[in-house]
């Protein structure tokens, strides 16, 4: 049985719970809304149970690609997810970032909730 998650972890999942479908956002853009760092976010979409509500296929990395797991190969059922929520991957199995990256959260709302952003986070 897992333990359940931190206040860290529940308050990452919030935020990822926003990102829209067909839209993919990447571990430093989920990490500067919560204010902690990109591998936090990782560890976090982890240790996931199978069956979750939370949308982590929509956590790729930074150059647009799916992070490889522990076993060096990336995850072919995000692909798959992703794909059916319309998002494209070129050749090399990247994603437009430009074309299918989020453009973040309302950062109203961030405030609101008590989320600490980190610096600089393009908030207005």
């Amino acid at each position: 049985m897992r333990d359940r998650p931190s206040g860290l972890h529940e308050t990452i999942y919030r935020v990822v719970r926003t990102i829209p479908s067909g839209v993919v956002a990447t571990y430093g853009q989920v990490a500067t809304v919560v204010g902690c760092g990109p591998r936090l976010v990782g560890y976090a979409m982890a240790s996931l149970p199978a069956g979750s509500d939370i949308p982590w296929q929509r956590v790729i990395n930074s150059q647009g690609r799916i992070s490889v797991r522990s076993d060096g190969m990336p995850d072919s059922c995000q692909r798959r997810l992703l794909v059916g929520e319309g998002v494209v991957f070129d050749a090399r199995g990247k994603v437009d970032l430009n074309q299918f990256g989020w453009d973040g959260p309302d950062w109203a709302l961030v405030h609101e909730a008590g989320l600490n952003p980190l610096p600089d986070s393009g908030q207005g």
